[in-house]
């Protein structure tokens, strides 16, 4: 499923992270940028070693909440990783919303910054974080619908969602963008 907005085309698929042929992949990071699991495992294992090594010494004190850097993609396909830290959510009353919608924003600002014209993300803070991923697919494509619509690029975004419920309930939000 996909819609268009300032010219780019947002786009759902349900898969993996890591195959998707695009310029920047986002991780779900920590604040720590210490790995994990969950999306973060994915990427860093099939980035190898010198993600971690180059995130490390690039940002030694971690990415605040709401945040996000970038790094070269070690061993993936694509060029860059983009490391984006989302809020644990805790009921919605500590500013998780615009925490949220900020991650996504940075993440697209560092991409433009990079010459990336595509770029794939996950449901971000929608795993160990606790976000609900209705909520989620509201917030965040309501960010990213807005950023392309202003700055008119990248030319693709892609939300790249690991199973059917996560992907279904993305595909309701932007079905009601798109109305």
């Amino acid at each position: 499923m996909h819609g268009e907005f300032g010219g780019c085309v947002l786009k759902l698929v349900q898969g993996d992270i890591v195959r998707q042929p695009v310029d920047a992949i986002v991780n779900a990071a920590n604040s720590r940028l210490a790995g994990g699991g969950g999306v973060d495992g994915a990427i860093q294992d099939a980035a190898g070693p010198a993600l971690m090594e180059e995130t490390d010494a690039r940002y030694p004190e971690g990415c605040p909440t709401g945040s996000a850097v970038i790094t070269a993609a070690g061993e993936l396909q694509c060029r860059h990783v983009i490391h984006a830290v989302g809020p644990v959510w805790r009921g919605g009353v500590r500013g998780e919303p615009d925490l949220l919608r900020s991650a996504y924003r940075k993440s697209l600002e560092l991409a433009i910054k990079a010459n990336c014209a595509s770029v794939a993300f996950p449901a971000i803070s929608t795993g160990a974080y606790g976000y609900p991923t209705d909520l989620a697919a509201e917030h965040s494509l309501g960010a990213v619908s807005d950023f392309l619509l202003k700055e008119g690029r990248p030319a693709e975004v892609r939300f790249v969602l690991f199973d059917a419920g996560a992907y279904g309930a993305f595909a309701r939000v932007l079905e009601g963008m798109l109305a």
